[in-house]
């Protein structure tokens, strides 16, 4: 068997989500801390979004910037394995690389630090983030708030506010949780406040054409998130917004059986949102949810396509 180099950017938290996939793989294989040292070597690449921290990502191209030069280096044969923050990953891939893996999903929900709720921000509140689709929920809701620049690591993001940048912020549980971080959040449940397509989910991608890496990869693929991130991600590739668009989009299997997927679009400024929802008996298919999320996005494309920014 090769070694397989797994591509990862430098930050704590994609460090963190690196070392959960490579203990993830080891175990599945059996390894000893010995062999998978062996087996497996962790590389790092600073990718443009790593670099850019003075403006917003969407003035330079969107999350896709997260993943760009992790992309180049599995096409360049650099690594076999890039491990991405789903939520980062652009609903459509480049030919030739596909996603052969997704983690278990931590937890999906946005969480909000500064105030125990939304409503209880006092007014004219300073929210700090860069993310459209934050801004607008958040606008949609309290459109007396004021957004702020902020972005950097999640570490970078509790200093500013703790040195009173903003009032408030808001970060995902997910990255909390695997840095091990507990400062004090109020949680917003996904009904109030829906996630972006794929957040919590940690996604394996290699080239198409390499399967021994995919063989490896389909080991830690976890079913019930695969599933959700496929309806997740055929939805946002079907809406086909821009890197302004404000869209947030959340699927799961539901506490009394089924399964639902919800999307939403927003006008950036939270003036006007189009919603759509769909709900199922029972779990679907990969493939019957992919199927799933192109038709609801298609479907909310056509009403909310004066929202996209397109």
């Amino acid at each position: 068997m090769k070694r397989f180099r797994i591509g990862t950017r430098g930050s704590p938290l994609a460090l963190a989500q690196a070392h959960e996939a490579i203990r993830r793989l080891s175990a599945a294989m059996g390894w000893s801390d010995t062999e998978a040292a062996e087996r497996l070597e962790l590389v790092v690449i600073k990718t443009s979004g790593d670099r850019i921290t003075d403006r917003p990502l969407a003035e330079a191209g969107g999350k896709g910037l997260f993943v760009k030069e992790l992309e180049e280096a599995l096409f360049d044969g650099r690594v076999d394995l890039a491990v991405h923050s789903m939520k980062d990953v652009p609903g459509v891939l480049p030919e030739g690389l596909g996603i052969v893996a997704a983690l278990p999903r931590e937890d999906a929900r946005d969480a909000l630090l500064g105030a125990d709720s939304i409503a209880v921000l006092k007014p004219g509140a300073r929210v700090g983030t860069t993310s459209p689709r934050r801004a607008a929920a958040l606008l949609h809701q309290r459109p007396d708030l004021s957004i702020v620049l902020f972005r950097g690591n999640v570490q970078t993001r509790l200093d500013k506010l703790a040195r009173g940048e903003a009032d408030a912020t808001l970060l995902a549980m997910a990255g909390l949780n695997r840095l091990g971080l507990q400062p004090a959040v109020a949680p917003l449940a996904t009904a109030q406040f829906l996630p972006a397509a794929g957040q919590g989910v940690v996604g394996l991608e290699c080239r198409s054409d390499d399967e021994e890496t995919r063989a490896l990869a389909a080991l830690v693929d976890d079913a019930p998130t695969a599933v959700a991130l496929a309806a997740e991600r055929a939805c946002l590739a079907a809406l086909d917004g821009s890197c302004r668009s404000a869209i947030a989009i959340h699927a799961a299997n539901e506490p009394g059986g089924g399964f639902g997927l919800r999307a939403e679009v927003y006008a950036l400024d939270g003036s006007a949102r189009e919603v759509a929802a769909v709900r199922l008996e029972e779990t679907p298919t990969v493939a019957d949810a992919h199927a799933l999320g192109k038709t609801t996005g298609d479907a909310l494309k056509l009403r909310a396509g004066r929202l996209l920014n397109l």
